[in-house]
C-alpha cells in the first residue's frame, strides 16, 4: 500500500496537523524506496455500525488519520476513511433506535479531497436529529472541519482543536538520484504533465500552481469554519492554523464547552429528554378543538380499532348528506341556504321537506320533487356538476 500512501501524502493538499505529518514521513520516509511496487486494489472492510446506547445515542468514532478511501487498511493502521464515517452517519439517520449522534473525534486530520463533503453531510445529518462533537482528545484540520460542522462542540481539558489551515509537500530526491547512479528522463505530452515529479526540482510554475490550490482550499476551510460557528471569516483566518487546548479553544470560539465523552453523552441524553417532552403530538392524530366543519366533534380520541372504523363511518355519512343537501339547495334555486341546513344538523328528507314547502308556499304551481333528472335545469342555469358549491363540498368528501 505505500504507492496508494505516498500518493496521498506528497503534490497534494492536506488538511493535516504538522507534527503529525512529520511523525507520517518518519516512519514511511525509509520504507519509500519501494514506490516501483504495484498498487493493489481491495475491498475496503465494511464500516462498522454505531450501536446506540440505552439513551438512544450513537457513538461514531473518528479516529486516526482521515483519507477518503482506506483501499482495505484496518484501522489498526492508523488511518480512518471519510467513507467509512459517513456510511455509519447514515446508518445512524436511518436508524428508528437512534435519537441523538455523537462524534468522538481523535484525529489530525488528513487528506483534503473529501473531508468538506463530509462536513457537509454532518451538518444536514443535524438537521434530522441532533449531533454533537467531542474533541477527545484531538480535532485537527480536516477532523475540525467534520467536528464543527455538528450543532454543538465539546473539547476535553486536555484536548485541542483548530490548525485551519492547508498544506503541500514536494519531495526532491534528485540528488538521492544522482548520489545513487540514477537518472530518470520524462517523456511527456503536455507542459504540465511532470509539473511534480520526485525526480526533478519543483518548477517556479509548479510552485506557483500548487501554492494556488492551496490558497483555494483555505479560502473554502476558512468559509466553512465561519458559516458553521457563525463568526466572522476574518476571525478564522486570524487563528493562522494555530492549535487551542481545553478553555482556550472555547474563548476563541472554536469550541463551545470543555467536557469528557462521558459528560458530554449525558449532556445528550438530558438535551434528548427535554426534546422528547416538548414535541407536539404526531400529525395525524385527531386534534383536540374545534372540529373539521364537515364532521362531528369528538370528546376523545378513539381508544381502539372498531371505535376507529365506526367513527370514520361517520364521518363518511356526514360528509356524503352534506353534498346531497348542497345539491338540493342548488336545485331549488336557494344554493345560499346550504351552509345554514348543514350547520344544523338537518338530514337530506327533511331539507327535501323544508325545500318543498318553502317552495309552495311561493308557488303551488311547480312543487320539488326528489326525482328530478341529473340533466335538468336550475333556475339560474347552475348545473350541479359546475356549481362551486357542491365541487366544494365533493372535495371536502373526497379529503376525508
Amino acid at each position: 500500500m505505500l504507492p496508494h500512501l505516498a500518493a496521498r501524502i506528497f503534490g497534494t493538499p492536506l488538511l493535516v496537523q504538522r507534527a503529525k505529518l512529520d511523525v507520517i514521513l518518519a516512519a514511511l520516509g525509509p520504507r519509500l524506496g519501494a514506490l516501483d511496487l504495484p498498487e493493489v486494489e481491495a475491498d475496503p472492510p465494511a464500516p462498522r455500525p454505531a450501536v446506540p446506547d440505552a439513551a438512544g445515542i450513537a457513538v461514531i468514532p473518528i479516529h486516526g488519520t482521515l483519507v477518503k478511501r482506506t483501499l482495505g487498511l484496518e484501522t489498526s493502521s492508523g488511518l480512518a476513511s471519510y467513507a467509512g464515517v459517513g456510511a455509519m452517519l447514515e446508518a445512524a439517520i436511518a436508524d428508528p433506535r437512534v435519537g441523538g449522534i455523537l462524534l468522538d473525534v481523535d484525529s489530525p486530520g488528513g487528506e483534503a479531497s473529501g473531508s468538506f463533503d463530509l462536513a457537509r453531510r454532518v451538518r444536514e445529518a443535524s438537521r434530522v436529529k441532533p449531533v454533537w462533537a467531542v474533541a477527545n482528545d484531538a480535532a485537527f484540520s480536516a477532523a475540525y472541519a467534520i467536528a464543527c460542522a455538528a450543532e454543538r462542540v465539546v473539547v476535553t481539558e486536555t484536548g485541542g482543536v483548530g490548525s485551519i489551515g492547508v498544506i503541500a509537500l514536494h519531495v526532491d530526491q534528485s540528488e538521492r538520484d544522482a548520489t545513487e547512479g540514477y537518472h530518470y528522463t520524462a517523456i511527456t505530452a503536455g507542459a504540465h504533465k511532470n509539473d511534480f515529479s520526485p525526480h526533478e526540482p519543483l518548477t517556479d510554475t509548479a510552485r506557483a500552481e500548487l501554492q494556488g490550490e492551496v490558497d483555494r482550499l483555505y479560502a473554502l476551510f476558512v468559509a466553512h469554519v465561519a458559516a458553521m460557528r457563525e463568526v466572522p471569516q476574518a476571525e478564522v483566518r486570524a487563528t493562522d492554523a494555530a492549535l487551542y487546548f481545553g478553555p482556550l479553544a472555547v474563548a476563541a470560539g472554536l469550541a463551545d464547552a470543555v467536557g469528557t465523552l462521558e459528560t458530554t453523552l449525558a449532556e445528550l441524553s438530558a438535551h434528548l429528554a427535554t426534546r422528547a417532552r416538548q414535541a407536539p403530538p404526531a400529525r395525524g392524530l385527531p386534534r383536540r378543538g374545534a372540529p373539521h366543519p364537515w364532521e362531528p366533534t369528538m370528546d376523545h380520541e378513539p381508544q381502539d380499532d372498531q371505535t376507529a372504523v365506526l367513527l370514520a363511518a361517520a364521518r363518511r355519512e356526514a360528509s356524503e348528506s352534506a353534498q346531497a343537501i348542497a345539491e338540493l339547495c342548488l336545485i331549488a334555486g336557494c344554493p345560499e341556504r346550504a351552509a345554514e341546513h348543514i350547520a344544523a344538523g338537518r338530514s337530506e328528507s327533511e331539507v327535501r321537506r323544508a325545500l318543498c314547502a318553502a317552495r309552495a308556499a311561493r308557488s303551488e304551481q311547480t312543487p320539488i320533487h326528489s326525482t328530478l333528472a341529473s340533466e335538468a335545469g336550475t333556475e339560474d342555469g347552475v348545473r350541479p356538476e359546475t356549481s362551486p358549491i357542491v365541487t366544494a363540498v365533493k372535495k371536502l368528501v373526497h379529503q376525508e
